[in-house]
């Protein structure tokens, strides 16, 4: 869509003074400032800012506060919103596509390969081609591609390039024969080796069988994963998120935020989901990570999966995939083994996480929260469902009764709308990607991106989710209009929503007295831009604690 021209104001003054609110008192004034509250979205004509946190809010009308120590900064209109959080993205991928094939948006097995031979021939040092993106859901073929679609794009060294969903890797011949891959090796438990008529391995493997390439591609090192991070947090601050909920990393990963943290280098909040594993069960025994500096990072949750993604059919479905017959998706996790996770998470007072993309998927959570969770425990612990994708129509009341909080990613439909209803068909289409009928039967949701499987900007998301269409517009009145959101419902499943998700709703996600000065300067009104340029919004800068984090 066609952007609005910036406006020509002289905005700098405004951005200077602001970077050293942390350092004293500032009043912003005659500004646009909108806050979700217990009665609704309030606007105000001001905020005084001191040592990092909100002091007050002015009235329109009000006197600006002026004296010693006090700098006052005229807004000249601009609008200021509180930081966005995304409930649901992955830092380390994102910082990580920085450095590998980008593959989103190609439009068909050739371009993709194509784009890997460019990247080999510019990266002739890199052990491994990595890359990330593919759908052959929007390539002319429709079809996976293949092992030998590969031949001669990387100078002989092996491939591993992720879909975009993250629920299926496309590899070449020379990754198979590192890990030893042939017709007789066997499908893993909640995995599937994609075969030809032969039954000799493609080159794409889905969920869990993913990992017999994965293991053999070498590790970064602790200083490649704390740059990787930092990369990622520059980029997401600079879209105007001050905080993110990194859905699944391992102790490593939360130890180079650690050292991050040390070094003042935590530029947003990361609320931490340590992923399940083997390995993770003794850091879970220990019980949850107190906040750290500043409340710019903690880990008190754990993220599991059990089930895959809905464009690789790897999501459980209560019944057969309505374009594959016989075929109802990819367990990752038996009953009783999500079970014992949820009974041990809870013990140890952990919140427990749950990627659910299928009806069955999404039942079994539902199931295992109602039966391994006391009522007081679901209360206390704020269980979510990850994604929550599609939800048959009796079970969407649940999520109310059992405090679950549907985790939703906005741009998901909108992305998906092209193949959801051939996967699922007419009927459960229903209670799929339904925001509407979720926050109508009484449940809290909260808003992300997955990122990197979508992009992380979040007005993406929060166009997404009030239009039902994709940024071209389409479909005309959005696709299955009847589940839109307002605007006000959308900015807080990206603000006090999202904080409250994470334990936080007392220090972030709306500006109010007392919370951290995370807010954004925009280009323009939220509130007041049609519909169909929300996506066009633009940051203009990102605070944390009163201090800017942008350039």
């Amino acid at each position: 869509m066609r952007s609005l021209p910036r406006s020509l104001l002289p905005f700098a003054l405004l951005l200077a003074a602001l970077a050293t609110a942390n350092a004293q008192t500032v009043v912003v004034h005659n500004a646009k400032v909108y806050t979700p509250q217990a009665d609704g979205i309030r606007e105000y004509a001001g905020i005084v800012i001191e040592h990092g946190k909100v002091r007050k809010l002015l009235e329109a009308g009000t006197a600006v506060p002026a004296g010693s120590g006090i700098t006052s900064v005229d807004a000249r209109g601009r609008t200021l919103l509180p930081g966005l959080i995304d409930a649901h993205g992955h830092m380390l991928g994102l910082g990580q596509l920085q450095l590998q094939v980008d593959l989103r948006g190609s439009s068909s097995t050739k371009e993709a390969v194509d784009r890997v031979l460019t990247f080999a021939k510019a990266n002739p040092n890199d052990r491994w081609i990595i890359g990330n993106g593919w759908n052959q859901v929007l390539w002319t073929s429709k079809q996976f591609p293949t092992a030998a679609d590969l031949e001669g794009a990387t100078s002989g060294r092996p491939a591993m390039l992720s879909r975009v969903d993250g629920h299926a890797i496309w590899v070449n011949r020379e990754a198979l024969k590192i890990a030893g891959i042939t017709r007789a090796t066997q499908d893993p438990p909640g995995g599937q080796i994609v075969r030809d008529a032969s039954g000799e391995p493609t080159g794409v493997f889905v969920d869990a069988a993913s990992a017999l390439i994965e293991k053999h591609v070498p590790a970064p090192t602790d200083q490649e994963i704390e740059r990787t991070l930092g990369a990622a947090m520059k980029s997401v601050a600079a879209l105007g998120l001050t905080g993110v909920h990194d859905a699944g990393i391992d102790t490593r990963q939360y130890a180079a935020y650690q050292s991050l943290g040390k070094k003042q280098q935590l530029s947003i909040r990361i609320y931490a989901m340590l992923a399940d594993s083997e390995a993770a069960r003794a850091t879970i025994a220990k019980g949850i990570q107190p906040a750290q500096f500043e409340d710019r990072l903690q880990m008190r949750s754990v993220k599991a999966w059990v089930d895959g993604a809905l464009g690789s059919r790897g999501a459980t479905m209560i019944q057969d995939y309505s374009d594959e017959p016989q075929h109802r998706g990819l367990a990752l996790y038996t009953p009783a083994q999500i079970g014992e996770l949820a009974s041990l998470t809870a013990k140890h007072g952990w919140q427990l996480n749950i990627h659910a993309i299928g009806d069955a998927g999404n039942r079994l959570t539902l199931d295992t929260f109602e039966q391994r969770l006391t009522a007081a425990q679901r209360q206390s612990l704020r269980p979510r469902i990850e994604h929550a994708q599609v939800i048959t129509l009796e079970d969407i009341p649940r999520f109310a009764k059992l405090n679950v909080i549907a985790s939703i990613q906005p741009t998901h439909a909108t992305s998906d709308m092209n193949m959801a209803e051939d996967r699922v068909g007419p009927r459960r289409i229903k209670g799929a990607y339904a925001w509407r009928s979720l926050l109508d039967a009484g449940a809290r949701l909260a808003g992300g991106s997955d990122f990197p499987v979508e992009l992380p900007n979040p007005f993406f998301g929060l166009h997404a989710a009030v239009t039902r269409q994709d940024r071209d517009g389409h479909p005309p009145g959005g696709w299955y209009g009847n589940q839109k959101l307002t605007r006000a419902e959308a900015l807080r499943l990206f603000t006090i929503d999202a904080a409250y998700a994470a334990f936080m709703e007392k220090s972030v996600g709306s500006l109010e007295p007392g919370k951290w000065a995370d807010f954004i300067i925009l280009d323009r009104d939220y509130f007041k831009v049609p519909e169909s340029e929300i996506d066009d919004i633009k940051v203009e800068a990102t605070y944390v604690a009163g201090t800017k984090v942008t350039r």
